[in-house]
């Protein structure tokens, strides 16, 4: 192996780097001469209290990571590779409550109990409201967008909107509160733009906010429960329950995980689209069922996600010591040629495609996997029979964030 060619100080996580691009250069560097490479950082920018984290490149070393949780924990330090250097050790420490950031055999036992309500059969007893609420948003955008000479923002009147729809038919928010859910979310996940003017105290209050809202919705299920995944999760007996507040931090991260990964993932894939017309045409003729998976490979909402080494291992050459953070890049599986042909590539029938873009296997992979494949598939059926001339108008912009591949707009036109 060769030393890597990058600059002094550059690290994958910096905000102001994802705000302008993914650095899928310096990811190809990395994966042909260090794979496994230690990022050194100021102490504390990033919220925690060492020197850096090794950044892990290469498609099967993420997935060994992400399969290995007794060497790699993603509850010591949670599963955040960046907050910034204003946050405490006590906010973070809060947020290990969070599924995400736990370890087996705790993140066993909740998930065998959330996953009631992401079976085959609870998701597909979703899909004929979801694609109603689809086929109701695309027109809603299309009548918007007539008033406007044909021009509209694609992330606010579209991709917005399904996901969050989604998660109100999923947990029996009333659809006139999925405006909050957007607006917790956004304050919780933005906290790095400073378009948002978003604080870490900001952030908190929001999540307390979410909280709070699911914990009454759970004991108003418990006292009266009806036929929807809330009373299954808290109101089953002797199936064993969430508790209140473990059901108020399974929502945050279904506002969280649930909708900004499939805004964005459905963002990423119209700009895609757009600026791959042959593509686009393909889809509007034949719907292929392998295009979501591709959307989300190309898109990979979640460019990291951290471990920390649980005690002294190798990985890809490397020592790696006990209390290491190790940063588990998505972004540069899902481009690494060893495993896909032409990666820089957006084909919509590619198959097979084991990108990583729903995790890399193991007890963290995606419990809405199905869901958001459902999502993306009924939104973008939508958008080519009502919308099928849509064109850009303007460059995305982008979200400033250490581990979100995000857009926040996306001007385009039709007519």
């Amino acid at each position: 192996m060769r030393c890597p060619h990058l600059p002094d100080g550059f690290d994958f996580t910096d905000p102001d780097l994802l705000q302008s691009r993914v650095p899928h250069p310096e990811f190809a560097e990395l994966r042909q001469t260090a794979p496994v490479w230690w990022c050194a950082q100021p102490t504390g920018i990033s919220g925690f209290q060492d020197d850096g984290y090794w950044a892990v490149t290469r498609h099967a070393d993420v997935k060994y990571v992400s399969t290995h949780p007794e060497l790699f924990s993603s509850h010591t330090n949670t599963a955040v590779i960046r907050f910034n250097e204003s946050i405490s050790r006590e906010q973070i420490d809060v947020q290990k409550l969070i599924m995400l950031n736990m370890d087996p055999p705790e993140h066993t036992r909740v998930r065998q109990i959330v996953q009631r309500g992401f079976t085959p059969r609870a998701i597909r007893s979703l899909e004929g409201a979801l694609r109603d609420r689809a086929r109701g948003i695309v027109d809603a955008a299309l009548s918007e967008a007539d008033k406007n000479d044909g021009a509209f923002d694609f992330v606010t009147q579209i991709a917005v909107e399904l996901p969050l729809q989604a998660i109100a038919e999923l947990i029996g928010v009333p659809q006139e509160d999925r405006t909050k859910i957007f607006d917790w979310s956004n304050k919780m996940a933005a906290y790095d733009d400073p378009e948002y003017a978003i604080t870490e105290e900001i952030g908190a209050e929001a999540a307390m906010e979410l909280v709070s809202y699911a914990m009454n919705l759970a004991a108003a299920r418990k006292e009266c429960p009806a036929k929807d995944i809330v009373s299954q999760l808290v109101a089953a007996e002797g199936e064993g329950n969430l508790l209140s507040d473990e059901f108020g931090f399974f929502v945050i991260l279904l506002a969280v995980a649930g909708n900004e990964t499939t805004r964005n993932a459905i963002s990423h894939g119209m700009h895609a689209f757009l600026t791959h017309p042959d593509q686009w045409e393909l889809y509007k003729r034949e719907r292929p069922v392998t295009a979501a998976e591709e959307i989300v490979r190309w898109a990979t909402p979640v460019v990291a996600f951290q471990r920390t080494a649980t005690q002294d291992t190798e990985l890809g050459g490397q020592k790696i010591k006990a209390g290491d953070r190790v940063g588990i890049f998505y972004s540069s599986a899902n481009n690494d040629p060893e495993v896909f042909e032409e990666p820089d590539r957006f084909d919509i029938t590619r198959d097979p495609n084991p990108h990583l873009g729903f995790g890399g296997g193991g007890p963290h992979f995606c419990l809405g996997k199905s869901l958001a494949v459902l999502e993306i598939n009924l939104i973008f059926n939508a958008i080519a029979d009502v919308l099928p001339d849509l064109r850009l108008a303007g460059d995305p912009r982008r979200l400033r964030s250490a581990w979100l591949n995000g857009i926040k707009g996306l001007r385009v036109t039709h007519g």
